[in-house]
């Protein structure tokens, strides 16, 4: 029997395996686009001309403030790129370093470390400007700014809200029930208190929260109308390939610039497939995106979409930090079943409790193999059935599927969503 090697990338490094190219029905990769050969240009090009905006050193004046909102180590922007383009837009219009300050939307992931915000922003820009975390645990740096019409009272950080000037940055991916990260979300959850952040994630239980979905959808609604009681003065948002390379660069009105893209996104990461397949295999496309099990989440939603029901999908994540969150693994240890997690999710939503909610609603319709860094126990307890390395995920899998299942693989997890026809 010939046999195909395939690359698959894993943390730092790659996973090589070998099938019988004949069983393989589908590679899904994002569509062929150009990368941008000077990002720089290109996204001081974007900063002067924006969407449905003035330019930012139109929107802003000598003596004012700016407060710039960052990702944290979880999603992938390019921070270290486009940041020094800003600080010199910004002190073009006079306003300068010291009256610039970054603040790491951190929502209810864990603080940044001094080491950890330099990778982020590059020496240079941190050298610059001041830095610091939106701890969503601590009341103390949260203000309170309003309520939204389905109740969550809005607290934002005191040092955002202080800010003369808000420019949102971050990237623009699929999100598994707000739609589409990026925009607005670098307030809510980025910079928002952990109970305005519990409150809107809660409404990912009603109908209308999904993946792809902005119109009529409760979680977007909601963030939205928090966004606008502090509205940002600016937006710079990023679409990046499985390389981390541009694609394109949005920016201007945070509402506006962040619609087209996410038309964007649509039109790159999405593919259609024929029919479901028995078996899915699929990388979260390596570091950071396989840091731990939490943010490991959003490749298996998209391996879900792809595999038939009672099918099967072995995962590759590495998974250095491990799970991600402490009340994630308490629900597990706690509720052990997808059928009792949800119903302590619907009696009570706790942030990190709704990931073991996230994850395990998946695990109904297939069998997830998890070939990570995770003690296999660790990894039972998460539900996973752990696999130490390619070969006996493949052997588990074919136990069960027999010897010729249809195979799909997604060697770029995190990006690539299938859509069956």
């Amino acid at each position: 029997m010939a046999t195909k090697e395939y690359t698959f990338k894993y943390g730092e490094g790659q996973i090589r395996f070998a099938l019988d190219p004949a069983r393989v029905v589908g590679e899904l990769m994002i569509k062929e686009y150009p990368p941008i050969q000077d990002p720089v240009a290109a996204i001081r090009e974007a900063i002067r001309h924006p969407i449905h905006s003035k330019p930012l050193r139109e929107i802003t004046q000598p003596g004012q403030t700016v407060a710039l909102i960052v990702n944290d180590s979880t999603r992938v922007a390019n921070s270290h790129v486009f940041l020094p383009v800003l600080l010199d837009e910004l002190n073009s219009a006079g306003v300068p370093d010291r009256d610039i300050f970054i603040i790491f939307a951190l929502g209810a992931h864990h603080e940044l470390s001094e080491p950890e915000m330099v990778r982020l922003v590059g020496p240079e820009v941190a050298h610059r400007v001041k830095m610091y975390n939106s701890i969503a645990r601590d009341p103390e740096q949260f203000k309170y700014v309003g309520t939204t019409t389905r109740g969550n009272d809005i607290y934002f950080h005191k040092r955002v809200m202080e800010a003369d000037h808000i420019v949102c940055t971050g990237s623009i991916v699929y999100h598994f029930f707000a739609g589409f990260g990026g925009g607005r979300k670098a307030l809510l959850p980025g910079v928002a208190a952990y109970e305005t952040i519990r409150r809107n994630h809660a409404l990912m239980l009603e109908p209308g929260a999904g993946l792809g979905k902005l119109q009529a959808n409760p979680v977007y609604e909601d963030q939205i109308e928090a966004t606008e009681m502090s509205r940002p003065s600016f937006l710079l948002n990023c679409v990046l390939n499985e390389k981390k390379e541009f694609l394109k660069i949005f920016a201007g009105d945070y509402i506006q610039a962040h619609l087209q893209g996410c038309k964007f996104v649509e039109s790159i990461y999405g593919t259609k497939i024929p029919r479901s397949a028995d078996l899915v295999i699929a990388s979260c496309g390596g570091y950071p995106k396989d840091i731990n099990v939490y943010q490991l989440q959003k490749t298996m939603d998209y391996a879900w979409l792809a595999v038939r029901q009672g099918g099967m999908a072995i995962i590759l994540g590495e998974c250095v930090e491990g799970v991600g969150s402490d009340q994630y693994l308490q629900w597990m240890k706690e509720y052990q079943t997808p059928e009792r997690i949800e119903e302590r999710i619907k009696s009570d939503f706790v942030v990190g409790g709704h990931k073991a909610y996230a994850v395990t609603r998946l695990m109904k319709k297939a069998q997830f193999i998890l070939i990570s860094g995770l003690d296999p126990a660790l990894a039972r307890t998460l539900l996973f059935t752990p696999a130490k390395d390619m070969p006996e995920a493949l052997q588990i899998a074919f136990a069960k599927l027999g010897l010729n299942p249809r195979i799909l693989l997604m060697p770029q997890g995190s990006l690539t969503v299938p859509i069956v026809k």
